[in-house]
Parts: structure tokens; C-alpha cells; sequence
């Protein structure tokens, strides 16, 4: 039986260098981003994330990340990972997550789901995971 979970998370910690040559004369700059953050919600704990970024101009990105979660999902502990995929444009992030198999631990082992979040530039970042867990 499938859960839908909601809240919202807070950035705590942004620290973004590029990994490419700005000066190699691509078009795309290319950085990643060592994120924490703090849950609130049906997700209440800590997470992690590394980023992978493309900036196709000052105003557009594409990413990738793997996100570490900490803490507890409805009534169940442990920690599970989480991998992302999004855009950002017109100061507004959008991201699709889905948890990575056999990644639950404690009381998460065998969870498994998707969803994503809606970040606009300097808020409060609205979540969804639609959950269940293995037989």
C-alpha cells in the first residue's frame, strides 16, 4: 500500500565550486554542490546531497544528485538515499527524486518511492514521496 508523504525542507549549508574550466571555452559551466538541508514534516531528519550542475546561462541549470536522508519517515527510522534530477530557471528549481534500491537502513529497509520538490530562490522548499516498501 502506497504512502504520500509531504513537508518541506530548509538549506542549511550550500558550498558550490566548479569542477570544469571556465576558461576551456564551453558554453556550459559545470559545478558541484555540497548541499545539507533540514526536513519538516512526514520527513522529519537531516539529508545530504552532492550536486551535479550545468549552467547554461546565469538564469538556467540542469542538475543530477544522490541525497543521503537521516531520520525518521512517518513512524519508521533510519536513513535511505535519494536520487535527483531537475532544472532551475526563472529563479525556481523543480526536481523529480526517486529512492535508490536496497538504500534504506533501520527501520527503512525496503522502502522504496519517488517523487520531488518545488524550490523557489530563497524559500521554504515544498516536498512529496509517494512511498512503500518491498514484500
Amino acid at each position: 500500500m502506497q504512502t504520500q508523504a509531504a513537508g518541506k525542507f530548509t538549506i542549511s549549508g550550500w558550498n558550490e565550486q566548479a569542477y570544469a574550466d571556465e576558461d576551456s571555452g564551453d558554453a556550459v559551466k559545470m559545478t558541484q554542490a555540497d548541499v545539507t538541508m533540514t526536513f519538516e514534516g512526514d520527513i522529519e531528519g537531516n539529508g545530504r546531497v552532492l550536486y551535479i550542475m550545468a549552467y547554461l546561462s546565469d538564469k538556467a541549470a540542469s542538475f543530477v544528485g544522490m541525497q543521503r536522508v537521516v531520520g525518521r519517515l512517518g513512524d519508521k527510522s533510519g536513513s535511505f538515499m535519494l536520487q535527483t534530477q531537475g532544472t532551475y530557471g526563472e529563479n525556481m528549481a523543480q526536481a523529480t527524486w526517486s529512492v535508490v534500491p536496497g538504500s534504506g537502513t533501520g527501520e527503512l529497509v525496503g522502502l522504496r518511492g519517488e517523487g520531488g520538490y518545488t524550490a523557489p530562490e530563497g524559500g521554504n522548499v515544498d516536498w512529496t514521496l509517494t512511498y512503500d516498501f518491498e514484500s
